[in-house]
């Protein structure tokens, strides 16, 4: 993460808080789209992390839920993910719309949401991940 801060690449970080204590943390990086040969204006979802002893309490759904949000009122476009396929359907995120974007990436755990509908609509695409990831 000290990398994508130093080289300007972070778009967004949130942490959960309570009792006094972090408790999760996200992350979205800049991420190079191009669908058709428009530029989307997207993002990476990674990380996303949740204490141990906190996890399974819903903490990490409402800082992907909050950020989401956020990312929308910013003016944000997609998101993509690489993570668990039974965990992050249910935000929205889909294997499917996010077969077409080539990359570093593929299959079931490989997923877009789109934040405006039709971002990613078109044939073809790519994703380009910042210098940090070392792909």
């Amino acid at each position: 993460m000290a990398d994508l801060a130093r080289d300007g690449d972070v778009e967004l970080a949130m942490v959960a808080a309570g009792d006094g204590e972090i408790l999760g943390h996200i992350l979205y990086s800049d991420l190079g789209v191009v669908v058709d040969g428009r530029p989307v204006r997207a993002v990476a979802l990674a990380p996303v992390s949740v204490r141990p002893d906190r996890q399974g309490q819903g903490i990490g759904a409402g800082l992907i839920r909050a950020s989401l949000d956020l990312l929308r009122e910013r003016g944000g476009e997609a998101v993509v993910v690489l993570g668990h396929a039974a965990y992050y359907p249910r935000f929205g995120f889909s294997a499917a719309l996010a077969a077409k974007l080539q990359g570093p990436f593929a299959g079931d755990a490989f997923m877009a949401l789109e934040l405006v509908p039709g971002a990613l609509a078109g044939h073809v695409g790519s994703v380009h991940y910042a210098r940090a990831f070392g792909l």
